[in-house]
């Protein structure tokens, strides 16, 4: 029997595992930008045993660019030529049968060859090389660009306008969209795996968006809307914890 994710999944999503953390990194300069898409149409892009997560009945399609930071090993000591890339995600929201709220993420753009392959094969998520480069002017306008194989550049140039930055209210829809703890991946074989991270919950606030693009996720097989991003916020950056990633046990009803 499949179980929607109520306030309580949600809210129990972000408390720390007991068990030590696999990993610690940084997450810094993040930009959100999110479409309202139709469910069923992401519904028929996820494997069997998750099912599309919604706000007031809409899901929602995003792109994530950001930079990974100090990225090691719980214990080991980070490698500079290693330890820091550029990410670029195209992502949705799922939860699986027992009601546990997460990410499906269709790619993740990276910048980092080793990061891409570790990835791959330790945690079944569609990592792809990607060259990338990203910078700040003296206006404070972020420039980040990434370009993967056979696709055009994607461009976004943004400024984060609110600072400090405020936490995100419980039932917002800033809540839904980045309030994220779990994220789910999955084999050759479409066996769905999920891991945890851990950090303190999300301060955020309005972006000024100069430039995007929504190449990114037209890549991942997503037709390109004839309009802007219908929601763009940045966040403040944050230091994260994660935890390997397990087979999910949980029985797979149909739709």
């Amino acid at each position: 029997m499949m179980k929607q994710p109520q306030m309580v999944d949600r809210l129990l999503a972000r408390e720390r595992p007991k068990s030590s953390s696999l990993l610690l990194m940084r997450w810094e300069q993040l930009l959100f930008l999110h479409w309202a898409w139709d469910p069923a149409e992401i519904q028929k892009t996820l494997p069997r045993g998750l099912f599309v997560d919604t706000f007031d009945d809409q899901a929602w399609l995003g792109i994530v660019p950001f930079f990974m930071r100090k990225v090691h090993p719980r214990g080991l000591p980070c490698l500079p030529w290693l330890s820091d890339f550029l990410e670029l995600n195209v992502r949705t929201y799922v939860y699986n049968s027992a009601g546990r709220p997460g990410i499906w993420f269709y790619s993740l753009m990276c910048n980092q060859a080793l990061a891409v392959e570790l990835a791959r094969c330790c945690f079944h998520l569609n990592y792809v090389h990607a060259r990338m480069h990203a910078r700040i002017d003296e206006t404070a306008t972020w420039t980040y660009r990434a370009k993967r194989s056979r696709t055009p550049e994607a461009q976004f140039r943004f400024q984060s306008t609110s600072n400090p930055k405020t936490e995100t209210q419980p039932g917002s829809l800033e809540f839904f969209l980045v309030e994220r703890y779990f994220l789910y991946s999955a084999d050759r074989r479409n066996r769905v795996y999920y891991g945890q991270v851990h950090h303190r919950p999300y301060r955020i606030g309005p972006a000024l968006l100069e430039t995007w693009t929504f190449d990114p996720a037209a890549a991942d097989g997503f037709s390109t809307p004839e309009r802007g991003p219908d929601h763009v916020l940045a966040a403040e950056d944050l230091q994260v914890e994660a935890w390997p990633i397990i087979a999910d046990r949980v029985p797979s009803p149909g739709i």
